[in-house]
């Protein structure tokens, strides 16, 4: 008896499991058949997608099937064959975008430089994260809130929520003084402190917190509370 997709336990069908697990849990069959999303009246979509892979002698062959090498596939018409090509040429394409060149961020100066013309004449103050990877690259950047600092709206929460969607290894954070003065205020240390511990707890090591003035910086770390 052929066994088909709806036989098999919900939690344990390709869909379910990508969304649970992640795309990289899944068998080169599995995500197959979630391209071509059905079988025919005799066989399951996984057994279609297992007869793709045998036919082609696995992924290398399979990148280079035109549509009617794949149309030649029982159970294989236009639409399922041109979702695959698709697919296939989408990760081609995905493959050759060359690596961007990212800030890498080494000092407080660093981060004045990255941001000062940006933040240094805005009229609120901004609070921004910068989101770095294990080489201090800068893979994103990011503003949490605008407004006054304190620690009621500065929650680690929101930023650290970030943080993980990204994968980043630390972060440095940073907000502007509309004064012009980037001397930090009490409530500026604090937040600093709140921030420095739950970075260390989650594991995201809170690299710095920079004050931008006008063309004038001011590091927390370099004050000694990070």
């Amino acid at each position: 008896m052929t066994m088909m997709i709806r036989d098999v336990p919900k939690s344990e069908r390709p869909r379910e499991r990508l969304v649970r697990e992640g795309p990289e849990a899944l068998s080169n069959q599995e995500l197959i058949a979630l391209l071509l999303g059905s079988g025919t009246k005799s066989e399951s979509v996984l057994q279609l997608a297992a007869r793709v892979i045998q036919h082609f002698d696995g992924l290398k062959l399979l990148k280079e099937a035109s549509t009617k090498e794949l149309m030649d596939i029982r159970g294989i018409g236009e639409a399922k064959a041109v979702q695959l090509q698709a697919a296939i040429e989408l990760g081609k394409r995905i493959k050759q975008q060359p690596v961007e060149d990212r800030y890498v961020i080494r000092s407080p100066e660093d981060v004045s430089q990255f941001m000062m013309d940006e933040m240094r004449h805005l009229n609120q103050e901004h609070f921004v994260v910068l989101y770095l990877n294990t080489k201090n690259q800068v893979i994103h950047k990011q503003t949490i809130f605008i407004g006054s600092l304190n620690a009621s709206i500065c929650h680690p929460r929101e930023i650290f929520k970030v943080a993980f969607r990204y994968s980043a290894a630390s972060i440095v954070c940073l907000h502007n003084h509309p004064s012009g003065d980037p001397a930090p205020s009490q409530e500026d240390i604090d937040v600093t402190k709140r921030l420095t511990e739950s970075g260390k707890m989650l594991g995201v090591e809170m690299l710095d917190h920079v004050i931008i003035g006008d063309q004038r910086f001011c590091s927390l770390k370099e004050k000694g509370y990070v």
